[in-house]
C-alpha cells in the first residue's frame, strides 16, 4: 500500500465517544433552559425553538444569534457546563489504540466550544494524539455543516481537502466534506450509506482496516 499522507479530521461527540446516553440529554435540557430564560417563553415553546433552530441552521446557537442577538460565548459557557463530566463521557477501551494505528496528522473539528472539547479529550486520554482542536469559536460560530467553518480549518492548517479524511456520525456534515473533496467515513450502525460516503463502519475500531479504501 502506498504511504498514507492524509490528515484525519474527527468529529467529537458520537464519534470519539458515546454522547447519546448522558451528554446530549444534558445539552438539550441546558439549551432549552437557556432559550426559555432568554426569550421569556414557556418550556414547550423553548424546546420547539431549540429544535427548530438546530434543524434549520445546524446549531441552536446560530438561530439565537441571528434572531435574538444572543452572545455566543455566554450561551456556550452556560449550556456546556457539566458538573460531573468525567462520569458522563463514555468511550471504548480500544480508542487510544485505534487512533495510534492511523498514520497522519489528526485534528478534532467540533461544533462544541473549546473548553468542553479539551475537557472531553483529556478524560478520554487522547488529547496528546491530536495536532489541533478546531472548535465552534475558531469557526467564527459557523458550525458544521456550513462550509465556512471547513474553509477556516483548511486555511488555518494549509490543508488541501483531497488530502483529508473526515470521520463523522452526521451525514449532513459529511456531505459538505465530500463536496469540498474530502474522503468521508461515516460512523453509523446501519448497513446502507449514501453516495457521498466512502467508508461506513459501525465502530471506530474498524477504521484502521479501511485504510486501503481511503488511500
Amino acid at each position: 500500500m502506498r504511504r498514507f499522507g492524509k490528515t484525519w479530521i474527527f468529529d467529537l461527540d458520537n464519534t470519539l465517544h458515546d454522547a447519546q446516553p448522558h451528554i446530549f440529554p444534558h445539552l438539550n435540557r441546558s439549551m432549552t433552559d437557556y432559550v426559555q430564560n432568554h426569550l421569556g417563553v414557556d418550556r414547550g415553546e423553548a424546546n420547539r425553538v431549540r429544535i427548530d433552530y438546530w434543524q434549520r441552521y445546524g446549531a441552536t446557537l446560530v438561530g439565537l444569534m441571528r434572531h435574538h442577538d444572543v452572545d455566543p460565548m455566554h450561551f456556550l459557557l452556560q449550556t456546556h457546563d457539566f458538573p460531573d463530566l468525567e462520569r458522563m463521557v463514555l468511550a471504548r477501551r480500544e480508542l487510544r489504540w485505534t487512533l495510534r494505528r492511523l498514520p497522519g496528522r489528526k485534528i478534532v473539528f467540533s461544533n462544541a466550544p473549546i473548553h468542553y472539547s479539551r475537557a472531553v479529550l483529556d478524560i478520554l486520554d487522547i488529547d496528546d494524539l491530536f495536532d489541533d482542536v478546531f472548535s465552534i469559536e475558531r469557526a467564527n460560530f459557523r458550525p458544521k455543516p456550513d462550509a465556512s467553518g471547513f474553509f477556516r480549518l483548511l486555511n488555518d492548517h494549509r490543508l488541501h481537502p483531497k488530502r483529508c479524511v473526515m470521520v463523522e456520525d452526521s451525514l449532513e456534515n459529511l456531505r459538505t466534506a465530500k463536496r469540498l473533496g474530502m474522503g468521508t467515513v461515516w460512523i453509523d450502525p446501519t448497513p446502507r450509506s449514501p453516495s457521498w460516503i466512502d467508508v461506513s463502519i459501525r465502530h471506530l475500531r474498524s477504521l484502521p482496516r479501511c485504510l486501503p479504501r481511503l488511500v
